[in-house]
């Protein structure tokens, strides 16, 4: 056994329905909507009993309205879901070696070696138990060899359970299932392995990967591994500290309002483009002002875990109109993105609509090929200078000067 790895992969279940029912125990057994109450939203997330109608996260509120009318549909909380969030993190962070939090609700956690000293999966049983005691949450998990085939586990457990896939059984776990368990097929590369005749994991590991990369391009040798029940991708250890970050410093120190506010909205556009390619969300922004006397103020404020634009540039904007309060020329302005995971899924919660969705798409992929500045809001014209820049790379920008804050 000398190499092998012990990945553990929790989920909480329907975490921001199951926070509600926490809050209202008459929600119990209810189909259960989260999201966007107008007909233009889109639903965050829903309770088992509405998924019996076919309604699934991301989807249209109208349309899951439409296919379960006596739904009850919530706004959602943020800060409710943040807390019992941080809650369960705490749990996780004192209990185990090592963690990752790849989502407000989901961990990676790496147990290896711990099987000569107690035994990963009772460990995992006593780490579930204590998360569902202190927090009143249901849990799931799956543990096995590597994150792929615990993350797939977990998923199968749901709701409220536990699956361990010992070594070696991987491929007979995941052969019946869907193509559509594995992690990184979406819709559309499942409707092509549907044009093709494959529906169950099994096939695909009869093929060569030849075929597969022949079909799939790049993904396909990794859709194959994956099928096969091999992952080498490691358990990252996470950091509540993480963020991205931007700041400019003025030749000529200036006290401009429209052009200092102009910059600012383009900072937050363009480190909210970096998050949606990062595939990563904040909960926290600081906007940060040095003036002409070296005095330096900061200011931030929490949200609900966003990378859209709509909600970070308007916040950005509300802090600098709360932190500029001297009326002195200004020498330097930043913004900051902190509390990051990983999220591209959910732009924002339970704002967004299916136009905003679209149009980041769109505008996404015109960055994505003509760069950074290729697209960009009016009111950021000022900043039109600030160049290609991946915050991720750590590197800092073309005529920015990207500091700590």
């Amino acid at each position: 056994m000398a190499g092998l790895r012990s990945i553990l992969h929790m989920d909480l279940d329907t975490f921001f329905v199951s926070c509600e029912r926490l809050l209202d125990s008459r929600l119990e057994g209810k189909p259960i909507l989260i999201g966007g109450t107008s007909d233009r939203g889109v639903v965050a997330s829903c309770s088992y009993e509405a998924r019996q109608y076919g309604i699934h996260s991301a989807m249209p509120m109208k349309m899951a309205k439409d296919r379960c009318p006596e739904a009850i549909i919530i706004k959602g909380n943020s800060a409710t879901y943040m807390k019992y969030s941080r809650m369960v993190t705490d749990i996780i962070k004192e209990s185990t070696p090592m963690y990752e939090k790849s989502s407000v609700d989901e961990f990676y956690i790496d147990l290896t070696g711990m099987d000569q000293f107690y035994g990963c999966y009772k460990f995992a049983s006593e780490i579930r138990k204590k998360i569902t005691t202190e927090t009143g949450l249901p849990i799931s998990f799956g543990l096995s060899e590597n994150k792929t085939v615990s993350k797939i586990a977990t998923g199968e457990a749901k709701p409220n359970n536990q699956i361990r896939i010992d070594y070696g059984n991987e491929k007979p776990f995941l052969g019946p299932l869907s193509i559509r368990k594995i992690p990184m097929v979406g819709l559309k590369t499942y409707q092509m392995f549907r044009d093709l005749g494959i529906q169950k994991i099994h096939t695909v590991q009869e093929m060569p990967v030849e075929m597969m990369e022949s079909a799939f391009g790049k993904n396909g040798g990794s859709i194959w591994r994956k099928a096969q029940g091999i992952d080498l991708s490691p358990v990252v250890q996470y950091n509540e500290r993480k963020s991205i970050s931007t700041e400019r410093t003025f030749d000529h120190d200036t006290i401009d309002i429209l052009k200092l506010k102009g910059i600012l909205a383009a900072m937050a556009e363009n480190l909210a483009f970096q998050l949606r390619r990062g595939k990563k969300v904040t909960a926290c922004v600081t906007v940060k002002i040095r003036y002409s006397d070296f005095q330096t103020q900061t200011l931030q404020k929490r949200l609900t875990y966003t990378s859209a634009d709509h909600d970070l540039i308007p916040l950005v904007a509300e802090l600098f109109q709360r932190i500029y309060n001297r009326r002195l020329l200004v020498r330097l302005i930043g913004v900051r993105f902190s509390e990051l995971v990983n999220g591209h899924h959910q732009m924002s919660l339970f704002d967004d609509n299916l136009n905003y969705v679209q149009l980041y798409q769109a505008m996404d992929k015109i960055r994505a090929r003509y760069g950074d500045r290729a697209v960009m809001r009016a009111v950021g014209m000022e900043a039109k200078t600030i160049g290609r820049w991946n915050p991720f790379s750590g590197e800092p920008p073309p005529l920015l000067a990207n500091r700590r804050i």
